[in-house]
C-alpha cells in the first residue's frame, strides 16, 4: 500500500497542531473522517481538508509533501510506523515519541523530542533552542530513544536530560547539556559557552576542546576508556558519524561538582 501523503496546498494561515496525524491516532479512520480533523489553533480553525490534499491509505506510514514553520506538534506521543516530512517544521517535534521513526527533512524549531522516550528523530536541517529539554515546570526532559541533528541546533540542547542518545552534527548555542541528569549528548562542530553546566550525571562527547567550562569541573586526564571505543563504534555503526570521534584515551573533565558531580566531558587528547 502507498504511504498516507499530505500534500500541502499553499502556505498555512495560522499555527497548527499536528498532534492528532500519527500513525496510531489515524489507524482506522476513512478519508472523510481525517480531512475533518481540526488542526488551526486560530478562530480559522483549519481542518485537514482545508490544509492538505490528501493520497494513499497505509497509515502506519505518514508523509508531508511540503513544511512549514507553522507545523508544530509534528509526531507527538508516536509509537509505531514511519512520519517524514519533506520540508520545516515548527515547535515540538516528536515530543512524547515513544518508538516509530520521524525524519524531518529540513529545520526544526525550539524543544523538538522533548519529552521523547523511545524512537528514532531525524532532522535533516538545524533545530532551535532546548533541543530534547523540558518545557516550562516540568521536571526531565528527553527520556530515552535517538535524536539525531544533522545540522545545528540552538541553546540548551539537552538540557535535563534523562536518558538516550541526541547527536548534533554541526555544532551547537551556549549551556549544550546543562543540568543533565543522566544520558549521553555528542556534539562535533563546536559547542558554545559552558558546557555540562550544572549537569549532575552523563556523558559529552564532543570532538574539540570546549570554548570555557564551569570551574566546578575537574580535569581527569586522559586515561584509556573503554566507554570512548565503545561509543566510536555505535555512533560510526549506527550511522551518525563518518569516523571515530574520541580514540582510545580522550581527555576527560568531571563534573559538574556545583551539582552532583559524577557526569563527564570527553573530547580528543
Amino acid at each position: 500500500m502507498k504511504a498516507l501523503t499530505f500534500t500541502l496546498r499553499a502556505a498555512p494561515p495560522e499555527r497548527l497542531d499536528l498532534s492528532p496525524l500519527t500513525p496510531q491516532g489515524l489507524a482506522g479512520l476513512d478519508k472523510r473522517a481525517i480531512q475533518a480533523i481540526r488542526l488551526g489553533q486560530s478562530k480559522l480553525a483549519s481542518t485537514v481538508g482545508d490544509i492538505f490534499r490528501i493520497a494513499g491509505s497505509n497509515a502506519n506510514s505518514l508523509v508531508f509533501e511540503g513544511g512549514s514553520s507553522r507545523f508544530d506538534g509534528v509526531a507527538t506521543g508516536m509509537t509505531e510506523g514511519t512520519v517524514r516530512v519533506a520540508g520545516d517544521v515548527g515547535a515540538q517535534a516528536g515530543r512524547g515519541m515513544r518508538g516509530g521513526q520521524l525524519t524531518i527533512e529540513g529545520d526544526a524549531g525550539p524543544h523538538a523530542g522533548s519529552g521523547m522516550r523511545g524512537g528514532r528523530l531525524e532532522i535533516i536541517g538545524s533545530a532551535g533552542d532546548h533541543l530534547g529539554a523540558p518545557l516550562a515546570g516540568e521536571l526531565a526532559g528527553m527520556n530515552g530513544g535517538v535524536l539525531i541533528v544533522r545540522g545545528r541546533a540552538g541553546a540548551f540542547a539537552a538540557d535535563r536530560m534523562r536518558r538516550g542518545l541526541i547527536a548534533v552534527l554541526k555544532g551547537c548555542g551556549d549551556h549544550a547539556g546543562s543540568r543533565m541528569i543522566a544520558g549521553t549528548l555528542v556534539v562535533t562542530g563546536g559547542a558554545g559557552e559552558m558546557p555540562g553546566y550544572l549537569m549532575r550525571r552523563g556523558s559529552i562527547l564532543l570532538d574539540r576542546a570546549p570554548k570555557s567550562l564551569s570551574p566546578s569541573f575537574v580535569e581527569c586526564g586522559a586515561p584509556d576508556s573503554v566507554f570512548a571505543a565503545l561509543m566510536d563504534r555505535h555512533l560510526v555503526t549506527e550511522d551518525i558519524l563518518k569516523r571515530p570521534l574520541l580514540g582510545r584515551a580522550p581527555r576527560r573533565y568531571g563534573g559538574d561538582n556545583a551539582a552532583l558531580g559524577l557526569g563527564e566531558i570527553l573530547f580528543p587528547a
